[in-house]
């Protein structure tokens, strides 16, 4: 059994999906299910009996050190956080106490119950943590991409928070020693993706009839990694990857805003027209752009492919069109995500300052 934290979730719903289809181990799933933590996400697992759900938070040092006790898991997958920059802008409180906090409390859990392991269990416990290139600053647009030695530089709230439980993982692997492992990706995109970060709110907002909001000149690029390629990566560093070590997961992919949203609004025209003909384009607003805003991001996944034979499978144009079907197939999810904390936080910031950054997942 392995221990999945944040496992309701964009990414880590996908993670759990993908490792029972594709490894049929037992996983231990503990979510605090805040606004983007959907049950949803896991109808498929109904009476799955490989799929153990606790509701909980990785900063309660009591529930984690039970939970490790009771069902004695070989690794901790870590990829409970708070994740999204505009709400780490207005709200830092949160990124502060789920990031680095809830990541020391876990960290320590992990270290107790590592420790009084046996000889052969505790040589084949891992502990991965799923990380974000958003700490790594920004970059030109003639800058090399990011690679895993770069000097970290984080420049917003959010970035900051998860560069912190960063350096927190790798020094309980070189003081505790501690068997770690770190991932840090690009953005992700996919099925289940909370409809606040770009790709999903512009399909949500377009097939609704309203404005596509785009931050500045939409010139802003980012390196775009499917979701699903990104769990293949996350089981190739857990069952290969070398103890302390850093590996960055990219697509390959690297594109401004703008060229997203234009794809998206293409995909659309073709798959589901608007009934007045126009194209989706014409939804396009430019808005102010956010404080503090990255201008570019870009992954150096060559480590990784190197080191432990992980590449994407997905081209761009072959993910985002499986992504925009699948909320296309999927009305009755968005229209459930779409409701309470969602719609509040719409209600209150979205009107304000209209979010189309994209983020890491």
């Amino acid at each position: 059994m392995i221990l999945v934290t944040g496992g309701a979730g964009f990414i880590g719903a996908n993670f759990v999906l993908d490792w029972l289809t594709t490894c049929d181990e037992p996983v231990l799933n503990l979510d605090k299910l805040t606004y983007a933590g959907n049950l949803h996400n896991l109808d498929s697992l109904q009476g799955d009996a490989r799929h153990v759900f606790v509701q909980g938070d990785i900063g309660d040092a009591a529930l984690v050190s039970r939970l490790l006790a009771q069902y004695q898991p070989r690794a901790v997958v870590n990829f409970a956080a708070e994740s999204h920059v505009d709400r780490s802008i207005h709200g830092p409180e949160d990124f502060i106490q789920t990031n680095v906090l809830g990541t020391f409390r876990l960290l320590e859990a992990a270290r107790h119950y590592w420790q009084a392991l046996p000889a052969v269990n505790k040589e084949a416990f891992r502990f991965l943590h799923v990380s974000t290139d958003e700490v790594y600053g920004t970059l030109s647009a003639t800058d090399p991409a990011f690679t895993e030695d770069n000097t970290y530089a984080p420049n917003s709230p959010y970035s900051a928070s998860k560069a912190a439980s960063d350096h927190l993982v790798r020094a309980w692997h070189h003081t505790y020693g501690l068997p770690v492992l770190t991932t840090n990706c690009s953005n992700n995109y996919g099925p289940l993706h909370f409809p606040e970060k770009l790709i999903p709110l512009m399909i949500v907002n377009a097939l609704a009839g309203k404005n596509l909001p785009v931050y500045g000149d939409g010139m802003q690029v980012r390196d775009w990694l499917y979701v699903r390629d990104h769990c293949s990566a996350i089981r190739r560093v857990l069952e290969a990857g070398h103890l302390g070590e850093t590996y960055n997961v990219g697509g390959w992919n690297e594109k401004p805003n703008i060229d997203i949203v234009n794809t998206v609004c293409a995909l659309l025209d073709e798959l589901r027209p608007r009934a007045d003909g126009q194209s989706y384009r014409s939804q396009i607003t430019y808005v102010k752009d956010r404080p503090g805003h990255d201008r570019r991001y870009a992954i150096d996944a060559r480590k990784i492919e190197r080191e432990l034979g992980w590449k994407p499978a997905e081209t761009f144009d072959t993910g985002i069109r499986k992504t925009v079907q699948w909320y296309l197939d999927n009305a009755d999810w968005v229209a459930n995500v779409q409701t309470g904390a969602y719609r509040e936080w719409v209600q209150t910031q979205y009107q304000e300052a209209p979010v189309s950054a994209a983020t890491c997942a």
